[in-house]
């Protein structure tokens, strides 16, 4: 049997799997609430590894790894960022919002909890965070679609048409029918296969240039700064922006709305503490992995004096190469995993985004709840649709369309987010200026070059937004005690014994 057919044996388990798992969810999946929240229903690890799955995505074992093997451990940082920002979102904003978006009218998504908690009667809050999520996440969309073409390029010198179009006819079909629950398990199992890949391959490839002291001397020899956090520049300006810029991924967490929402599926807030745990370990098992396959990614091809190509792909290569056909198989399903899951996600979110957020605001009588599920998967086709003309024919790497969605959630979202759980004066007009400051900071930060530009947007975004929504909060706060007695029973809640 020849080594394709064991990778393509491999690749159809995986596809068939996350079928049969979107199917048992459609069985399980009744009414609007169950289709967009899972019913408030997920137990602690199915939260954590959903997060943690549908938050990293194809840069996971793509992006990152290429940024590692290109320049070194200074892109280390966004590691770091990252599993700082995981931690304290689960710690601080996790509990708070699952008890919060319950006592607030039983908010399912983050526009109607902005509406809800700010009471917002213009609806204007509501309808610009969900224009606001319907463009961010088509670009976010976009970026799985390219990494699935990318993918399929790589492993199979194939069509990058073609492998983008089956990537998302999969993912559709799971998504369309199992709703978010059929998205939070794929999830599950996607993020065990990305972790045990990101582990495996770089071990093997450690074993296979003859140890780390081999694949250190290899490394240094080509590029002695690939070792130096600071890229071997010292301690200067442009240092300083790329270390900031790395730690800023962090704050974007705040604010992704496909990460926060696993909050607020949560079954009670007392169990955001045992996801916390469990999330934050796949998290920095995941991106530890992801760091050393880039670094020994950079023995590896110079040892075997291979023409790499496109560096995203380092990864993909190393375990076609080193694995048998089978486990490789495996680890390229892996891949695909990285990339459905976020995307499955961000799918549901713009569904909710357009029924619930748009739709049910614009329409003046109660639609019927059949009408809503339908309506639901009606927009998750319309949403593909858009990214997938946008993916056709990319103009920036996987790692640059994501880095540009994610700072545009953590600016507009993330500021209102913490602002709202822990600070009573925050108003609707605060949070609609704020979230329009961190948006249009983020475009036109990320449109502007050199010097301090070079500074990740998320960063002046998130800032800016932050000092908007607390000087226009001061000036327009009224007393609302309908509000204080949500915030005192948000508080009370959390703090209720399990």
């Amino acid at each position: 049997m020849s080594d394709q057919i064991f990778i393509y044996i491999a690749l159809g388990l995986y596809f068939a799997a996350m079928l049969l798992i979107g199917y048992l969810a459609y069985r399980k999946t009744s009414g609007h609430e169950g289709y967009m929240l899972g019913g408030r229903d997920l137990p602690p690890w199915v939260a954590a590894l959903s997060a943690g799955a549908s938050d990293m995505s194809g840069w996971l074992i793509m992006g990152l790894p290429g940024a590692i093997y290109v320049s070194g451990l200074i892109e280390g940082w966004i590691a770091v960022g990252l599993t700082l920002g995981a931690y304290f979102n689960w710690l601080i904003v996790a509990p708070r919002l699952r008890a919060y978006t319950e006592v607030s009218r039983n908010s399912i998504t983050v526009p109607s909890f902005f509406e809800n908690r700010l009471r917002d009667n213009t609806r204007l809050l509501r309808i610009v965070s969900s224009v606001i999520i319907l463009v961010f996440f088509t670009l976010y969309i976009s970026s799985g679609m390219v990494a699935g073409g990318v993918f399929f390029e790589s492993s199979f010198n194939g069509d990058y048409l073609v492998g983008m179009i089956l990537v998302t006819v999969v993912t559709l079909g799971y998504t369309l029918f199992g709703g978010f629950l059929g998205a939070s398990l794929t999830d599950v199992v996607q993020g065990l296969m990305m972790v045990v890949a990101l582990i495996v391959v770089p071990v093997t490839a450690v074993i296979a240039v003859g140890g780390w002291g081999e694949a250190v001397t290899l490394i240094t020899q080509l590029g002695p700064d690939h070792f130096d956090v600071l890229g071997g520049t010292g301690l200067t300006s442009v240092t300083v922006i790329g270390v900031l810029s790395g730690l800023a991924w962090g704050l974007g967490y705040f604010g992704q709305p496909h990460v926060v929402v696993r909050f607020m599926a949560l079954r009670k807030p007392q169990e955001a503490a045992s996801a916390r745990r469990i999330g934050v370990t796949w998290q920095i098992l995941s991106l530890t992995g992801a760091v050393f396959a880039g670094l020994i990614g950079i023995a590896y091809i110079e040892q075997r004096g291979i023409d790499l190509g496109d560096p995203e792909a380092v990864v993909l290569l190393m375990s076609q190469a080193l694995l048998h056909p089978l486990i490789a198989g495996l680890v390229l399903a892996a891949v695909l995993a990285a990339i459905m899951s976020t995307f499955s996600s961000q799918l549901i979110v713009c569904s909710s985004a357009l029924v619930e957020d748009i739709y049910k605001v614009l329409k003046k009588t109660p639609p019927a709840e059949k009408t809503l599920v339908m309506l639901g998967r009606a927009c998750v086709l319309i949403v593909a649709f858009v990214a997938a003309v946008l993916a056709v024919n990319p103009n920036d790497t996987i790692l640059g369309l994501v880095s540009f969605a994610w700072a545009g959630f953590g600016a507009s979202f993330g500021p209102i987010i913490l602002l709202s759980l822990f600070w009573r004066k925050l108003t609707n007009w605060g949070a609609l200026a704020a979230m329009v400051v961190g948006a249009v900071t983020v475009f036109s930060w990320s449109a502007a070059e050199g010097g301090l530009f070079d500074l990740y947007e998320l960063l002046p975004g998130f800032v800016f937004a932050l000092l908007t929504a607390v000087i226009v909060s001061l000036a327009t706060y009224k007393r609302d005690e309908g509000i204080e007695e949500e915030f005192t029973a948000a508080v009370a809640m959390v703090k209720t014994p399990a």
